[in-house]
Formats: C-alpha cells, structure tokens, sequence
C-alpha cells in the first residue's frame, strides 16, 4: 500500500507541478548567436512587452470597471448601442497597434530571406532518417548521421551528454562568413532546425527553399529534424561546427583530396576480406536503422536480409534494388547517396553476413559500370 501511495503521490505532484519534474525548461527564448537570431530575439521580447502592456491596461479597466460600477452601489448600466466615437476608437487603436507591431516584424522577415551575396553555398538534403551536405562551390559532400551508441538508445548504457543530438560527420562552416543553405528532401517532408542560428527551413521534396547564417563566434551548435518524418524522425539531428577560416580552408582541402582519392578507389583491385570490413561499417551507417544490424529486419515495412532470397539470390537483382531501390516500398535508392565502393562493400555484406555465406562479392567497378548503363 505504501508503495502504490508513493507512486500515486509521485504522479499527482508531475501532474500538478509539471515544471518540477523536468530535467531542463526555461520560460523564454533565448538570443542564439548570429545577428538573425538576435534579431528575433528583440522582435519576440518587443512584441511580448506590447502584449503585456494591452493586457495589463484591458484587464486593469477591466477589473476597475467591474469594483468601481457594482450591482451593490447602485450602478446603472450604461448604453453605448451605435456610439460613432467608441466604435471609431476600438478600430483606430488596434490598427495602431498592429502597425507598430508590423514595422520591426516586416524588418526582420526582409533580413531573414536575404539569401543574396552569400560567401559559401550549401545543400542540405533530407533523407530518412539523415542530412546530406553538399559543398556546391568546392564539388565535394558527406552524409551526415546519428553516431549516438545503440546501447543508450537501448538502455543498456547510460546517456551521453548530447544523447540523439551527436553525428559522424558535422557541418562545418566558417566564422565571419554568410552561408547560404538551399534545403531539399529526397524523400519525404522534413525541416533543417539549428535554434542557435534562428534558422528553421522546411525541406520538401521537388523544392528548394533558402535560408542563411553568419556565425561569429567559433563552436559546435545542435539541432534536430522538427518535422515529423517516420520511425526514425527522433534520430535525425543536426550538428553544425564553426571554425576559424584557416581552419575551414585546410578542411575544405583535405575534404576534396579525400574525395579524389574515393573516385580512384573505384579502380582498385578489392578483397572479400577488405569488402567486408568496409561494408560492415558502411551497413551500420546507411541500412542498419531499418534492416538491424542483424539483419532481421523490422517487417513488414524492412523485411529481414538474413536468408533473404534477395541476398542470397540473383547478384544482378541485390545491384538493382540497392542502387534504384523499390517503387511502393520504404527502400530507398541508394545510388546518389553512397560512393561506388560503399554500395559494392554493402552488397558484398549482405550477401556474405549473418550466414548468408554466398562466397560471392561485387566490386566498385561493376557498380560504376551498372550505374552507367542505365
């Protein structure tokens, strides 16, 4: 009996007093770290103190009529029907009011869709469930996907500090820069969020919307998918690193150096063995969140690799569904998203793992050649 009192007791105090029972809230905004941010910050508490001004005034006449003009003092009411001066009033006031409101609001909407001279230029592309960046100036890009341990996901270990809001691979900008982002799905709805910024875009398959940040201050910023995108939507965060310039141009060379080196492996004479390390890593970033790491699957919507008669049958149906994926189905096509040598080491995985055991691998080379003949 104690036992249930205490839970009941525990359950009416988070009822009653939710506030107590979070780990972390706040009761307001807060004013990021680009100027746009700040913008919205003053736009927000400017119209905020407006609203409080009204209500204190209508509630404070409000409230004094109602003491002042009681019943019980012999008030009488009054007859305001078709009075030209009051109904002038209630309409010139709040007109006023919602200019006054308009003119810092329009200001800041025009700052925030000035997408214009912007110094670098960079595509962001939804998939379920993670980004892809694409530097369009320098010709290089990377997917960007949740590196938060399954284990914590799974209760097995304890949460990290930045539990479902860490990556393999952030964005990295430049501090002092403008950055233009044109944001896109290639799937289904999904929306770019990084609350630092002040920046939210929706990314819409067969669209591209623009939006834009100058960070000034060197660090790492968080943010997730905040639109409801399927199963995985909680998994989907955004990490953004702002470095120095210096720092980001050497970045920027070694990215394109690794890009390069990426295009020749494609001719390299691979192992199985080699395959299968690499498409072992590459499974666990790109397939495993709907097929497990096991291979077993989540049917009916992911059907299970392991003794699938895909894995395991026609070589040439395993390339085809991996690169062009499946029309009316969740599978995805991967042959945009991945290199030539992660789709060849994914399918030599999955034909090879969980004792699928078929002792047959494909190369980058034969995936460079499908992909050109179609």
């Amino acid at each position: 009996m104690r036992v249930h009192a205490q839970r009941a007791g525990a359950l009416l105090g988070g009822l009653m007093f939710p506030a107590w029972s979070m780990a972390d809230w706040t009761l307001n905004m807060t004013p990021g770290v680009t100027g746009i941010s700040n913008e919205i910050f003053d736009l927000h508490m400017t119209i905020l103190w407006i609203c409080v001004a009204i209500g204190v005034v209508v509630f404070g006449v409000m409230f004094w009529s109602i003491f002042a003009h009681r019943k019980s003092q012999g008030a009488k009411p009054a007859n305001f029907h078709e009075n030209t001066v009051v109904e002038i009033l209630w309409t010139i006031i709040p007109f006023v009011i919602l200019v006054v409101m308009a003119i810092p609001a329009t200001a800041t909407l025009v700052d925030m869709y000035d997408t214009k001279e912007a110094d670098v230029d960079i595509k962001v592309t939804g998939y379920q469930w993670k980004w892809q960046y694409e530097y369009l100036d320098e010709n290089f890009g990377y997917f960007s996907n949740l590196s938060t341990p399954m284990d914590q996901i799974n209760n097995r270990q304890e949460k990290g500090e930045h539990y479902l809001l860490e990556v393999d691979n952030p964005l990295i900008i430049p501090v002092g820069q403008k950055i233009r982002f044109l944001v896109t799905a290639n799937d289904v709805i999904h929306s770019w969020w990084v609350p630092a910024f002040g920046v939210k875009k929706d990314a819409i398959p067969g669209f591209i919307n623009e939006t834009w940040t100058r960070v000034n201050e060197p660090g790492i910023y968080r943010g997730q998918c905040t639109e409801l995108c399927g199963r995985n939507h909680g998994f989907m965060p955004v990490v953004v690193k702002a470095v120095p310039q210096e720092e980001y141009t050497a970045w920027v060379a070694e990215q394109k150096a690794a890009a390069e080196k990426e295009r020749e492996l494609t001719q390299k004479d691979w192992t199985m063995a080699e395959l299968m390390e690499r498409g072992k890593t590459a499974y666990e970033t790109a397939c495993a969140a709907c097929h497990q790491a096991d291979g077993s699957g989540a049917p009916p919507a992911f059907p299970a690799l392991k003794g699938s008669p895909i894995a395991t049958g026609d070589m040439q149906a395993h390339i085809d569904i991996v690169v062009n994926g499946k029309s009316g189905t969740a599978m995805q096509a991967f042959g945009n998203q991945l290199s030539e040598v992660d789709l060849a080491a994914i399918i030599t995985y999955e034909r090879n793992a969980w004792g699928n055991s078929t002792g047959e691998m494909v190369t980058p080379k034969q995936i460079f050649d499908y992909k050109n003949q179609q």
